[in-house]
């Protein structure tokens, strides 16, 4: 595969972080692993800790929540990066009060993408794979994260949907 991004999509507990934390193994790349959630109740402290406790200790770990453009031009190129989760990110740019942030960030993230050398992992949430939900905010989230998707899916030479465990490859080489 001569382009080494993959996008990694999938439902809640499909096992994409699995899959993308296995994948960056496989490299054989020391990995930079870049987490985008925050810890706004108990249940995602708990969620986040047990993350950090099943990562490997010798992982570089940046937690960046909303420059992620930024901290991915950080990243040496001869790292892989496993970055997880998109749909959190995108998350916290929706709830931010800076209403040109998102915008600006995003295109930041597109724009950084294509030049990136490094062997990169993004886990995000496929989350239009069923009604259209109520309520602006849902709808408006819903409707970004479907465009985001079909953007990072141009970028990337492999582009893999998790179901239930089992990876499907949807471009690019198989697994």
């Amino acid at each position: 595969m001569t382009n080494t991004h993959t996008l990694i999509l999938g439902g809640v507990r499909s096992g994409k972080s699995r899959l993308a934390e296995r994948l960056a193994i496989e490299s054989q790349l020391p990995v930079t692993y870049i987490a985008t959630a925050t810890a706004q109740d108990e249940e995602m402290q708990q969620r986040i800790a047990m993350h950090r406790k099943q990562r490997p200790v010798h992982w570089r770990i940046i937690e960046e929540p909303l420059q992620l453009a930024a901290a991915l031009s950080s990243v040496p190129a001869e790292r892989c990066i496993l970055l997880d989760c998109v749909t959190l990110w995108l998350t916290n740019l929706l709830l931010t009060d800076n209403c040109s942030l998102l915008e600006q960030e995003r295109d930041a993230f597109l724009t950084v993408l294509p030049s990136l050398k490094n062997r990169l992992l993004i886990v995000s949430n496929e989350t239009n794979m069923g009604i259209t939900p109520m309520g602006e905010l849902s709808r408006r989230y819903c409707d970004e994260a479907g465009r985001l998707h079909q953007e990072i899916a141009q970028h990337c030479g492999q582009v893999v949907l998790t179901v239930a465990g089992l990876p499907h490859v949807l471009k690019g080489d198989h697994l």
